[in-house]
C-alpha cells in the first residue's frame, strides 16, 4: 500500500518531541548506551567459568518455608 505524500511526511507528537529533546541535549544517547552497558552487554564467560558457576550453586528446597526432617 502506497501513501500519499502528505502521510508519507507525517510524524507524531510523540517523534517530534523525541526529535527536539535529542536535540536540546545530545548527551542523552551516550547515556543510554552507557546504562546499556551496565545492564546487558556482559562480557562472555568462558566454559570453565560457567561449570564453575553451575557447581557452586547451592540446591533450594521445594518448599522454602518448610523445615527440615
Amino acid at each position: 500500500m502506497k501513501l500519499t505524500k502528505q502521510h508519507q511526511l507525517y510524524e507524531s507528537d510523540h517523534t517530534l518531541f523525541i526529535k527536539a529533546l535529542k536535540a536540546a541535549n545530545p548527551a542523552i544517547e551516550e547515556g543510554q548506551r552507557e546504562g546499556r552497558a551496565l545492564l546487558w552487554d556482559k562480557a562472555p564467560i568462558t566454559l570453565t567459568e560457567q561449570d564453575r558457576t553451575s557447581d557452586s550453586r547451592v540446591k533450594q528446597q521445594a518448599y522454602v518455608y518448610q523445615n527440615k526432617l
